[in-house]
């Protein structure tokens, strides 16, 4: 299955699409985990996973372990932004490890290569 991949660097993001392939190194990652982003076709960069989304819009959560869906009480952050004090609610929130059903995956720079990421993907093009 492949994968959305967003890369954040400061205020800027860029989104890239990744194939079959090379998003199988990516299957069974957890939050938090770092990878080389060489695959990708970013040559030198080294990415961080912060998150993402499974096929039907539920966010990845740090806390829940594995790649299973469930519901979670919460009382804001990830999934959940209360408008008042002391709001809780109970949502469904997908685990923390990267599985076939994940569409979208959030990444942060960790290790910059020797080309701007623009260059790397505008090369592709």
């Amino acid at each position: 299955m492949a994968f959305k991949l967003i890369i954040s660097q400061g205020e800027n993001s860029h989104q890239l699409e990744v194939e079959a392939a090379a998003s199988k190194r990516l299957v069974g990652m957890k939050i938090g985990e770092e990878f080389d982003a060489a695959p990708m076709g970013l040559a030198g960069y080294t990415l961080c996973i912060t998150g993402g989304s499974d096929k039907n819009g539920f966010p990845m959560k740090k806390d829940v372990e594995g790649s299973r869906r469930m519901k979670s009480l919460l009382s804001g952050g990830i999934g959940f932004k209360p408008s008042r004090k002391g709001q809780r609610r109970r949502k469904t929130v997908r685990g923390n490890t990267i599985s076939d059903d994940i569409v979208q995956i959030n990444t942060i720079v960790v290790k910059k290569g020797s080309k701007s990421i623009e260059d790397l993907l505008n090369s592709d093009e």
